[in-house]
């Protein structure tokens, strides 16, 4: 029969090689992952916006000096 204790010890036990490790692993890569590419698509969104102010603020003093 198997105790709480031998089963603290089989997770305390495993190694690199055990599969649910891994998964929990990978598990955390993948969130870690997807919030850096929110924030990296949130970041996109303002350089683009403030790109396109540039531009059309660029459009608007050409106007104005060809007046």
């Amino acid at each position: 029969m198997v105790t709480n204790g031998d089963m603290d010890r089989i997770k305390e036990d495993r190694g690199l090689e055990d599969l649910t490790l891994k998964i929990e692993m990978l598990t955390k890569q993948k969130e870690y992952l997807q919030s850096k590419c929110r924030e990296a698509g949130e970041k996109l969104n303002s350089l683009t916006r403030e790109f396109d102010k540039v531009v059309e603020e660029n459009t608007n003093l050409k106007v104005m000096m060809k007046r």
